[in-house]
């Protein structure tokens, strides 16, 4: 009997389960709630227009521009010069050049043959580095002295850039060499900085080198020439070459057409930034380039020109190739119009000299 009885049990339990499921089925298909409804076919309508919208925006990625409202990318104006600001670009001459300070100086004989606004005070870029190099070659520091490239020879002035990564270790000739050749900023902070009693005495001495020479426009405030307040003459900066002149060192290095160093696990490549020493029609001695936005493009050189050993100070010129076209100028000049200089051998000036 309890057997029967829990059989029906189950069996109402069961049947009211399917009417359950069957009731659950059926409400399914029952019209939706007002709200609910209405709120589906709002997504449905949103979303219908969003698909829209996305079309028409791809369409409208696909179609060109005209090339009348193409943007335009804003360049932003080269900083002048300060030669440009004081106005000595207005500046005529005979030759026509770009800088707007020139000065050829006969190395022997001290005559004049060419000058533009020579006194005129302006900064000097990287020739500053051919008076770093000056000190360090006479100082006869080690020249196999490792030195190591540190943060504080990382340019803050200008931001520029270098190969030369901190913690790089080169020797102090190669350092000098990489300054005076391709002008490596890092390179000639690290020589200031690791002068006998600090960058600060190193800088005094330039300043003090320079009141020696004679060079009275000179003011020299760091060894790279990345500061605009590093500054001078075409007067002072030829007093400055022919100095420099003699010293075989600088000559060596200031001329070599270019160098590898190895750093590391690499080797660096580096070029004469005057591309003239590689010209088989110039024979130079010594040279320098520089440029920052302040200064313009600058060279000086030691040249034989027409059998005549001359000195050639450009400043301030506009345009990277202009120095470059200035020297090219003044040597055809020279060609034309200032051939050599006689002057009488050893033999015929002692006899002058007895018949005196």
């Amino acid at each position: 009997m309890v057997s029967l009885h829990l059989e029906g049990l189950m069996l109402k339990r069961g049947l009211m389960q399917i009417c359950v499921g069957g009731l659950v089925a059926a409400l399914m298909f029952l019209p939706q709630d007002g709200d609910a409804a209405e709120q589906r076919k709002k997504q449905r309508s949103v979303q219908t227009t969003a698909k829209s919208a996305v079309v028409k925006k791809a369409t409208v990625k696909r179609v060109a521009r005209p090339k009348s409202v193409r943007k335009v990318a804003a360049v932003a104006p080269m900083r002048p010069s300060y030669g440009q600001l004081a106005g000595l670009h207005g500046t005529q001459d005979d030759l026509d050049l770009k800088s707007s300070v020139a000065l050829i100086v006969d190395q022997d004989t001290n005559e004049v043959l060419f000058s533009k606004n020579e006194s005129a005070v302006l900064p000097i870029a990287s020739i500053t580095k051919l008076m770093t190099g000056l000190l360090i070659s006479e100082a006869h520091l080690p020249m196999g002295e490792i030195i190591t490239i540190t943060q504080a020879d990382v340019d803050t002035e200008k931001g520029s850039t270098s190969r030369l990564r901190v913690g790089t270790e080169l020797s102090r000739g190669e350092l000098l060499h990489l300054a005076l050749m391709a002008s490596e900023n890092r390179a000639a902070h690290a020589l200031g900085r690791t002068f006998p009693g600090g960058l600060q005495l190193f800088v005094n001495q330039m300043n003090i080198k320079a009141k020696l020479m004679g060079m009275q426009d000179t003011r020299y405030v760091e060894p790279t020439g990345l500061s605009s307040k590093n500054q001078s003459s075409a007067k002072d900066l030829a007093t400055l070459v022919n100095y420099a002149h003699s010293d075989p060192v600088l000559r060596e290095l200031s001329t070599s057409s270019g160098h590898q160093v190895a750093v590391g696990n690499r080797t660096l490549q580096y070029n004469n930034t005057n591309r003239l020493v590689k010209n088989p029609s110039w024979d130079i001695g010594l040279q320098k380039t520089g440029y920052i936005s302040e200064a313009g493009q600058c060279l000086v050189m030691q040249a034989r020109v027409a059998g005549r050993k001359l000195i050639m100070v450009f400043l301030d010129s506009a345009g990277k190739l202009s120095r470059i076209g200035d020297a090219e100028r003044v040597r055809k000049w020279v060609e034309a119009n200032h051939g050599p200089v006689a002057r009488p051998s050893p033999l015929a000036s002692r006899e002058n000299a007895r018949r005196g």
